[in-house]
């Protein structure tokens, strides 16, 4: 059936009623649409809800395992349908639907008659027909109840296994090591993620899951899941005729629509699913609309992505509001965060275009695979990014155009060759900036000029971009603040509502006047509605950080919990320890360069046996001690101290560690003596306070095992001396770090970190890496080299001078603490009664050691939620 013979074009009334049945993100966005158009003034509404809660973000479904409680998923403001007068109907599906009668009745035995009908039924897991698929301990992974059902089962469970290796799969698969299990995905396809990415993005990916652990079984299927006599999932068999031991099993296999209350109420679908409408997403009933993944579109695909159900959502209020807006496809492009992993696909991310050409840049080390496709003109067609998806947003909008630099030049990492640097001025105004809610350049340039927004969050809330999935809030900050000033506004580059100057402009003012005080700072050079008041959150612990920094030099107390000091400071330092996950404290002490003597692991493992700590050896080379109680912290560290440790400094924007490999003394590739440099260096700048914390690692030849090129700092040993590199990053978004200088002595090599590292602090903004402040920094990496090499501003005397001061003030700031009793009394669980420990903080027994026992989330009931209300 062709969709312009389904039904007459005629515009539905906006008056009578709407029924709305699912309240997804995607039947939200309709609610919000129908309101913005005033429609909900003029029509009753009404919404039956499955869940039993209103709308929520499932795209961060995964957070929750991070903290994030449903009420902070909601996607529903608050009052949102009181205001509109629309009626919320939870825990109540549609059962049944009559077209004939234009009724919709509900489970609860709720009949509705409607003028229009929306169905937003989303979709539902698949669950391959296996043996087993039923056992207990098998879950899907699509809703809060699946989490709080999975993350209650885990806690008898040691191994848990994912069927399905593509988006979601993956999300569950990071959500069940991060309760503590032994983590396998099982994909049928040969690669992970096949839909997005391709073979070279495949195995990119599969390294880097495989780095943190996981176990990944690709190119096999499930063909039965094995069950104990108590009933209980205890493995799986799959299809190359092996067996995998498992407790728990997730499926995440796919999606299929939700058609079938249409198909029992006799409205067409598709022949593999999926409710057939036009390119006004009628449904072959002219009263009835269908949006989302329960939708099979006029282009003939289902769209499982949010950003075409929000095009969907708002073409139907559109057409409600006698309007004419269609939908005949839409943007497939993503953007996920992954078990920490980037991975973007845009455009025609396979190449699947005639005569097309692909350029591609692959670092298997650092896990980072860039793929673009671009016909033989040069328009680029689309690509694949994983593990830096840093361009995405500005690669995705020139889709479709050719860039104004080579394909080549949009690939290489910063630090490997001279990328470009392309700003919002290279994207035409045609470019699709934000693909959740479809808003043009065009659109958010005209939120500026003609709509008078001068903030993103103001052209947030006229244009509704940046409030999908957030990943385009980078780009649209540059395009708002590039349109200002071209239109000679004067765009407010202060840290805060608190400060019009920027931190590098505040540490310029502290170091000159020799202000030791924040509240000092504030009053004379805050602004003027600032002054006199308490500050922010953003200001008090940059200014507290800036202070720390100088603080030998200006005669501040380099102590971070002196007096006014404390009050600045964020969560971790107020403790000197990391805060962890269930309210108990992390200690890592100090061990310079990795090396450590028997006796000192001896004390570190008398500690953590005597207090019950879980310990682990990390990346850096250090030994982590986890489970402390904020009380016991002063114990721990009184033992630590006194056996000659130190802080690591793990909770501060500071020095973390210099890693190094064994060198010269024990490798007989090595050429020079790696270990010592790493612990002169260590010492030298330890608790150095900075804009972001520091990282640094010493390679003893040019085998590169302590991967000095991935540092913010990194040294390599040549048969001459020792290359310096600068800027490196080897977190979420990578970055090789780039040759400062080479072949220098050891005096040398010092007095050039020194220079580097008090620049670093005196010019970058708050919270900005290495690696990111060498991008911005006009100039790059030359002009830095100028000023720090070759000493072009003549300030080098200046940068080594401060730095002398911060060697010779050093001191640990747990030796300090225990010294002082006053300062002692900060560390109990509460003011108010000082011997109490915090009873919430417990653990369960795992692998020998322990781990955080986080309980469940109460769930209110529906009837919970309505007296609660009445009350």
């Amino acid at each position: 059936m062709e969709a312009s013979d389904m039904a007459a074009k005629s515009t539905p009334a906006t008056t009578g009623t709407i029924v709305v049945v699912g309240h997804g993100m995607v039947g939200q966005r309709f609610l919000e649409a129908l309101a913005e158009r005033g429609v909900t003034e003029r029509a009753r509404v009404v919404v039956l809800c499955e869940e039993p809660r209103p709308a929520y973000d499932r795209v961060r479904l995964t957070s929750y395992f991070s903290g994030n409680t449903p009420d902070d998923l909601s996607m529903v403001a608050d009052g949102f349908m009181a205001e509109h007068g629309i009626e919320l109907h939870l825990d109540d599906p549609a059962e049944t639907i009559d077209t004939t009668t234009r009724t919709v009745t509900s489970r609860a035995g709720l009949t509705l008659t409607y003028d229009t009908l929306v169905l937003a039924t989303g979709s539902y897991p698949f669950v391959p027909p296996v043996p087993g698929k039923d056992a207990e301990g098998c879950f899907v992974y699509r809703t809060i109840e699946d989490l709080l059902a999975i993350e209650e089962y885990a806690k008898t469970a040691r191994v848990g296994a994912v069927v399905g290796g593509g988006l979601l799969g993956l999300e569950a698969a990071g959500a069940l090591k991060g309760l503590g299990l032994e983590t396998h995905v099982v994909e049928f396809a040969p690669r992970l993620m096949p839909v997005q990415v391709d073979e070279g993005g495949g195995a990119a990916l599969l390294r880097t899951i495989e780095n943190m652990g996981l176990s990944v079984h690709t190119g096999v299927g499930t063909q039965e899941v094995l069950a104990g006599e108590n009933g209980a999932v205890s493995g799986m068999a799959l299809s190359d005729g092996s067996q995998l031991a498992t407790d728990l099993v997730v499926f995440s296999a796919g999606v299929r629509p939700r058609d079938q209350l249409a198909r029992e109420a006799g409205l067409a679908v598709g022949e593999r699913g999926g409710i057939i409408v036009d390119e006004q997403c009628r449904t072959s009933d002219p009263a009835v609309f269908a949006i989302g993944e329960c939708a099979l579109a006029s282009d003939g695909r289902v769209y499982g992505l949010v950003a075409p159900g929000y095009e969907m959502a708002e073409a139907v209020a559109d057409v409600i509001d006698g309007g004419t807006r269609s939908f005949t496809g839409a943007d497939t492009s993503t953007k996920l965060k992954l078990l920490g992993v980037d991975v973007a696909s845009f455009g025609d991310a396979h190449g699947a275009a005639d005569g097309c050409l692909d350029v591609v840049y692959s670092d298997s080390r650092a896990g980072v695979y860039k793929k673009l496709v671009v016909d033989g003109e040069g328009t680029l067609l689309g690509g694949i990014l994983v593990g830096d998806a840093e361009s995405y947003g500005t690669l995705r909008a020139l889709t479709g155009s050719v860039p104004p630099v080579s394909p080549e030049q949009l690939v290489l990492p910063a630090g490997a060759g001279a990328p470009a640097a392309l700003g919002p001025g290279a994207l035409p105004d045609e470019a699709v900036i934000c693909s959740c809610h479809n808003v043009t350049k065009g659109t958010i340039r005209r939120a500026v000029t003609e709509h008078s927004c001068t903030t993103v969050p103001e052209v947030k809330k006229c244009t509704k971009a940046g409030t999908g999935c957030g990943s385009c809030v980078k780009v649209l900050g540059q395009l708002v603040n590039a349109e200002l000033e071209a239109s000679g506004v004067e765009v407010d580059k202060g840290l805060c509502g608190c400060f019009g100057q920027t931190r590098q402009e505040l540490y310029e003012i502290v170091r000159a006047l020799r202000i030791t005080s924040y509240q000092k700072l504030l009053d004379s050079h805050g602004r003027e509605a600032a002054r006199g008041g308490n500050g922010c959150e953003v200001c008090k612990p940059t200014v507290g950080s800036i202070i720390a920094s100088l603080a030998p030099t200006i005669g501040a107390s380099g102590y971070v919990l002196e007096g006014e000091q404390a009050a600045l400071q964020d969560t971790n330092d107020h403790f000197l320890a990391n805060m962890q996950k269930n309210g108990s404290y992390s200690i890592v002490p100090r061990i310079p360069g990795g090396e450590i003597t028997p006796e000192k692991l001896i004390v570190i493992g008398e500690v953590a046996r005597d207090f019950g700590l879980y310990t682990k050896i990390t990346g850096g080379q250090r030994i982590d001690m986890f489970g402390a109680r904020v009380d016991q912290l002063p114990q721990i560290w009184a033992r630590l101290v006194d056996a000659g440790f130190e802080s690591g400094h793990a909770y501060g924007k500071a020095l973390r560690t210099v890693k190094s490999c064994v060198g010269q003394t024990w490798c007989r590739y090595g050429v020079q003596d790696s270990v010592r440099m790493a612990i002169d260096l260590e010492l030298r700048y330890r608790g150095l306070r900075s804009p972001h914390k520091l990282k640094s690692a010493v390679s003893g030849c040019q085998r590169e095992c302590a991967e000095a090129q991935s540092k913010d700092f990194g040294v390599i040993a040549t048969a001459n001396g020792w290359n310096l590199y600068v800027g490196g990053n080897g977190g979420a978004t990578p970055r090789h770090a780039d040759l400062l200088a080479q072949d220098l002595s050891d005096a040398e090599l010092v007095r050039l970190i020194d220079r580097f590292l008090m620049f670093y602090i005196r010019t970058a903004d708050r919270l900005e890496r290495t690696s990111t402040w060498l991008e911005r920094i006009e100039g790059g990496l030359e002009h830095v080299r100028d000023v720090v090499v070759h000493d072009s501003l003549g300030i080098c005397a200046e940068l080594e001078s401060l730095m002398a001061d911060h060697v010779a003030g050093y001191r640990d700031e747990w030796a300090e603490t225990l010294d002082d009793p006053e300062r002692l009394l900060r560390f109990v669980s509460f003011v108010n009664a000082p011997d109490t420990p915090d009873p919430t903080v417990k653990f369960v027994p795992e692998r020998d050691q322990v781990k955080p026992d986080l309980p469940l989330l109460s769930i209110r009931s529906l009837e919970e939620t309505l007296e609660g209300a009445a009350r």
